[in-house]
């Protein structure tokens, strides 16, 4: 019998490729994404859709209610490091209380399995240049640590509820489908890869932050690891965890380091290959303040656990993003500043969900211990105001 898997963010960039392998490897999917960054163009027609923030727990309650549910794959919630320091809360309500509503919802609705998109930014500044999963977590941003928190939560929640779980701590994320039909769609880019094939396909010049570290050409040095790799491995996490496997930690990442440099010149030998680019255009800035000189994943865990291993190099990635980046010049061409716009097809595959009532929600233990603010924080301020 087929499992169902609930894939929050599911129209992400990440999200949108591991619905499409578990749709491959035989999984019903189940997607929830409130298309804050999420394509609907993005989300592949034979999963099911709902429209809407994990955050709102009737809404996601009723998701729950009215799905068989076998597991769920959390990728909702921001990611961009700079930005995080702009506005911590709005990462912590994202990345945190997120986490929080879906444990909940699964808790009350016997759903046992848990496969979490964490960061390599749990580690910070690592003392060694390869990091296993045992190396001191130490975040430098409100990112870092709002997902650090969050996997603490999801170890609390397997004490205290049952819930196994596979966290995955991500390294340097590139690529897209070999099929060119989903990729990264940024309106705008922060990852080094589409920035460097922005600037060749544009020619606008762009920067190489710093020159100065203590690596082979004197540029960072980064792990990379091709979506489809990663989305892959996801499906391997959720099939060990049906599989009543332990809970577990990995890294996922090539083992292998580029410097920012050879990226660059990898992209700029790629693009004239193809005819798309004179040359990228290019200059040294300063180093960017908390930038670590070398970081690069031991990815053993990862073989020994899941028998998970990369399969495509650091070209497959990059010809991958191009190709993407060429055939969809205006990204899934589906949002015009706030307005998202659908067409029939995209309505195909969109359903829509009846949510549960706050009564209904206490019965199953979701609100337990929290006060309902309509019911019993406003009565008491109304009453106090009325005195």
């Amino acid at each position: 019998m087929k499992k169902t898997v609930l894939v929050t963010g599911g129209a992400g960039y990440i999200g949108s490729h591991a619905v499409r392998q578990l749709l491959d490897h035989d999984f019903d999917v189940i997607v929830v994404d409130n298309l804050s960054t999420g394509h609907v163009k993005a989300v592949d027609p034979r999963a099911k859709l709902y429209l809407g923030d994990v955050r709102d727990l009737n809404f996601l309650a009723g998701v729950f209610k009215n799905n068989t549910i076998d597991g769920v794959m959390h990728f909702a919630g921001k990611i961009i490091v700079p930005e995080s320091v702009g506005d911590p809360t709005a990462y912590f309500d994202d990345n945190i209380q997120a986490v929080v509503s879906v444990i909940r919802c699964m808790h009350a609705y016997g759903v046992k399995n848990f496969v979490f998109s964490s960061t390599a930014a749990v580690y910070g500044t690592a003392k060694t240049t390869v990091i296993s999963e045992d190396a001191p977590l130490h975040p430098e941003s409100p990112y870092g640590f709002s997902k650090l928190a969050a996997e603490h939560l999801i170890a609390f929640a397997e004490r205290a509820y049952g819930i196994k779980h596979v966290i995955f701590r991500y390294f340097n994320v590139a690529g897209a489908s070999l099929d060119s039909k989903i990729g990264e769609a940024h309106p705008v880019e922060s990852h080094l890869i589409p920035v460097i094939i922005n600037a060749g396909l544009s020619g606008k010049e762009m920067q190489i932050f710093g020159n100065d570290y203590e690596t082979r050409d004197g540029t960072c040095l980064r792990d990379y690891i091709h979506v489809v790799d990663l989305a892959e491995a996801h499906v391997l996490g959720m099939e060990h965890l049906l599989k009543e496997g332990e809970s577990a930690t990995i890294n996922l990442g090539s083992q292998n380091g580029f410097t920012n440099k050879e990226i660059l010149t990898t992209v700029d030998k790629v693009l004239k290959e193809e005819h798309l680019s004179e040359g990228v255009k290019w200059k040294f800035g300063p180093r960017r303040a908390g930038d670590p000189a070398a970081i690069v994943a031991s990815n053993e865990r990862a073989k020994k656990i899941l028998g998970w291993t990369p399969k495509y190099d650091l070209e497959t990635m990059i010809k991958s993003a191009i190709a993407w980046k060429n055939t969809h010049k205006n990204l899934y061409n589906d949002k015009n500043g706030t307005k998202i716009a659908f067409d029939k097809e995209d309505m195909k595959h969109i359903a829509k969900v009846r949510p549960v009532s706050y009564n209904e929600l206490v019965k199953k233990g979701v609100y337990s211990g929290i006060e309902h603010y309509d019911d019993i924080v406003g009565a008491k301020i109304e009453k106090a105001l009325t005195k």
